[in-house]
């Protein structure tokens, strides 16, 4: 037991925390390259919302500066250094201004207006946001304290998602729709709260150095203050994750209620949609003519699946059985047979969007693997997925960008380096781009 205990500790590989407190504070500071990073970062981040390119915006996030006033901010309150939470707070309120207005002036020169899914996703933040947070401060701030880092800070940045709430509501103020304003507002909050709470615990447990307070008052005060902004972070998450969680029981209600009780002889379902704010489901039938006492028979059914608060509207797409005009109904028949095969080649694409990610990502760390042993000094692989996306599988072309810890020690050996890729994704056509 004392054995697998052993396995958990971090003493063996931890760094020494006056390095870590040097690292992090240096992140802090939002001035010159790391400004000019962000802003680009942004419009990056906003493009890919614009396009809706999940792609891009994995990008943009993986060069994201963002991460190191949060962490200093969980530091310097663990840490008792009043003097790093101000710098980290005042550098974060930078970053923060500087990303909205960057944002929004992207999306008021934008062409495209459009609110796609990846910008829907970022303006109803749950209790499963805020725990996708913390946990992902915990691996980013363990990661920070060890010797070996290896791939977790850029898998935090993906995960904690810093930059898109911001773009989102850049988006929110440039169309003037507030909702979606504050809804990413408030997702860019609970990222930050507790990443930076994460970064705070970790220092506590790992008994980082501290600075005494001049009164025990004063950092009685300044933990209550940690614990209450994280509690009010926490509150209205609980409840936008409860009334998700609310709205999923409803719509499986309602798909069963659908599916096992809206059956009539000679008719098919065309259509159904379920609003659960509005408390409407609509089902559309194609045949003969339903009946009105069929119809109340089947809202009568619906107090047995927990809707009876819901309205229930039918309609019917075709005329009597005795008096169908056979053409239209052929054309309404050729028309879904359209959206069937629609919806069956856009699954296709799904499919093998999947399937070249999974790919892509397997040989990236394949890859990272082998060549660590041939050169150390590379540090980590990254192959883009926008041009494997947009072509055929014969006329795809890879770009892959090799990180570097420091430059290799001539130029054949990079001349080395890109021949092995080559070599290794061949026959695949590849752009090679160094990076440190």
């Amino acid at each position: 037991m004392q054995t697998l205990l052993d396995k958990f500790k971090l003493g063996s590989e931890k760094e020494d925390l006056q390095v870590v407190i040097d690292h992090i504070s240096k992140g802090v500071v939002f001035r010159g390259t790391n400004l000019w990073i962000l802003i680009l970062a942004i419009f990056v981040a906003s493009l890919g919302l614009n396009i809706n390119s999940t792609a891009v915006i994995i990008g943009a996030m993986l060069i994201s500066p963002l991460m190191g006033p949060i962490m200093g901010i969980g530091l310097g309150i663990g840490i008792n250094d009043l003097k790093l939470v101000r710098l980290s707070f005042s550098n974060l309120l930078v970053a923060f201004v500087v990303s909205l207005a960057a944002s929004t002036l992207f999306f008021l020169i934008s062409p495209l207006n459009d609110a796609h899914s990846e910008i829907l996703s970022r303006t109803s933040p749950t209790i499963y946001d805020l725990l996708i947070a913390f946990f992902g401060g915990l691996s980013g701030i363990i990661a920070v304290c060890t010797k070996n880092k290896g791939n977790v800070i850029p898998g935090v940045a993906i995960a904690t998602a810093l930059m898109p709430p911001l773009c989102t509501a850049g988006y929110g103020l440039a169309t003037l729709q507030f909702s979606f304003f504050f809804g990413a507002l408030y997702l860019f909050i609970i990222n930050t709260v507790f990443i930076a709470l994460s970064t705070f615990i970790i220092v506590q447990v790992l008994h980082f150095p501290k600075k005494s307070f001049k009164e025990t008052k004063a950092e009685i005060l300044a933990r209550r203050t940690v614990w209450f902004i994280s509690v009010l972070t926490l509150i209205p998450s609980i409840y936008f994750g409860y009334d998700m969680i609310q709205k999923n029981n409803f719509i499986k209600r309602a798909n069963k209620f659908i599916a096992t009780e809206a059956r009539f002889p000679n008719d098919y379902l065309l259509d159904q949609q379920i609003d659960v704010d509005n408390k409407r489901i609509t089902i559309v039938f194609g045949g003969k003519r339903i009946l009105p006492e069929e119809i109340e028979k089947l809202k009568s059914l619906m107090k047995f699946y927990g809707l009876e608060k819901f309205m229930l509207n039918v309609h019917q797409g075709f005329s009597s059985a005795g008096d169908v005009n056979v053409s239209a109904e052929r054309e309404k028949l050729n028309a879904m047979d359209a959206i069937i095969q629609a919806q069956q080649h856009q699954n296709d694409s799904l499919q093998q969007y999947l399937t070249s990610i999974k790919h892509t990502i397997f040989l990236s760390s394949v890859m990272q693997q082998e060549i660590k042993v041939i050169y150390p000094a590379i540090h980590y692989i990254f192959i883009d997925q926008s041009n494997v996306l947009n072509h055929d599988d014969n006329d795809k072309e890879l770009t892959i960008y090799i990180v570097l810890r420091k430059s290799l020690q001539s130029k054949s050996d990079y001349q080395k380096v890109k021949a092995w890729v080559r070599e290794r994704v061949k026959p695949t056509p590849v752009t090679i781009n160094f990076v440190q």
